[in-house]
């Protein structure tokens, strides 16, 4: 919850550290030994980037931007603790499930060692004490997450993180120039602003419920709920035609919101959570389908064909227990 950018977290913080670990045992990337542990440790990576993306909204740059867009379009206002609620049966499940499942579906040739362990260690010894800077950060990060969970009422989640971006340059954490090198950052946050005002925009000119009328004719006969499933199965597997969740979120998401708004009897709210909730778990389809999945398939780990099948197997398992377990539950509180 902490990196609201999943391509950030995985790819800056946690593959670093990953990619160490199979030449430990002897498994190399673009090499038969791969399978030997690597495959398994990258594929694991794969799966726990989507759910942490879908866990949080923080726990990607889409979830904010489907926020917006339900906010404008829907009139449905989602909180970032109502969001973790909403995924927190769902995620729990998954966490179990997907570990055990990647270990059957692509099992690793090594399973038990200690050499993980003592690399660890003798890892931390060399890095020593926490300095007063990462101290610091530290609390910069636990006063965010909690200002992003309670005081929904009290401060915008934007204004949360300029905080801390404040702070952090005011206690002297990171200096101004290193804020400004990561471009990828001010991309995203011009390209996430442009594209809220667009949306703005379609939905004041009236082309949304334009389209919602035109395109609730096709659903007439189906019941609410059936309505729900197929927009939300539409919204999902439509992501094998991208090749980014913030370029998903910003085409798709709108459609099937102004679809789902224009047929009487849709239980909008739910429909929007669903929705924004499979943005991050998406992630897992393709090798494109978001920035971690091409870096963890560039490393040469995974196989073309394995990344295809693992993805899909694992695309069906995670929608199918949105909709079976997450749903029902989220009926119930609302």
């Amino acid at each position: 919850p902490f990196t609201p950018s999943n391509t950030a977290r995985t790819g800056g913080t946690v593959f670093p550290v990953i990619k160490n670990l199979p030449p430990l045992f002897k498994s190399f990337p673009n090499d038969p030994s791969a399978r030997r542990i690597g495959g398994y440790l990258m594929w694991m990576m794969v799966i726990s980037t989507s759910l942490s993306s879908s866990m949080f909204v923080t726990g990607a740059a889409p979830n904010v931007l489907g926020l917006e867009f339900v906010s404008k379009i829907a009139g449905v206002q989602i909180s970032w603790l109502q969001w973790f609620l909403s995924f927190l049966p769902v995620g729990i499940i998954l966490l179990i499930v997907a570990p055990w499942l990647s270990y059957v579906l692509y099992k690793p040739e090594v399973t038990h060692s200690a050499e993980v362990a003592a690399w660890a260690g003798g890892e931390l010894k060399n890095m020593g004490r926490l300095s007063r800077k990462e101290w610091t950060l530290i609390g910069l990060v636990l006063l965010s997450l909690g200002l992003w969970v309670f005081g929904g009422k009290i401060i915008n989640a934007t204004a949360v993180g300029l905080l801390a971006v404040s702070l952090m340059l005011a206690l002297h954490v990171v200096p101004w120039k290193d804020i400004t090198r990561y471009n990828s950052a001010w991309n995203t946050l011009v390209n996430l602003a442009t594209l809220v005002v667009m949306a703005n925009g379609l939905t004041r000119s009236g082309f949304i419920d334009w389209f919602a009328n035109t395109m609730s004719t096709h659903l007439e006969g189906f019941s609410p709920d059936a309505t729900v499933i197929v927009l939300v199965l539409v919204f999902y597997f439509a992501h094998y035609l991208f090749a980014s969740l913030s370029a998903h979120t910003a085409t798709m998401l709108p459609v099937i919101l102004a679809v789902g708004k224009g047929i009487p009897g849709v239980p909008m709210e739910q429909l929007c959570i669903l929705l924004v909730l499979s943005i991050g778990i998406m992630g897992c389809l393709t090798p494109y389908a978001t920035g971690p999945g091409v870096i963890i398939y560039g490393c040469g780990y995974v196989k073309s064909r394995d990344y295809w099948r693992l993805g899909a197997i694992f695309g069906v398992i995670y929608i199918a227990m949105l909709l079976l377990v997450g749903w029902p539950i989220l009926a119930m509180w609302n």
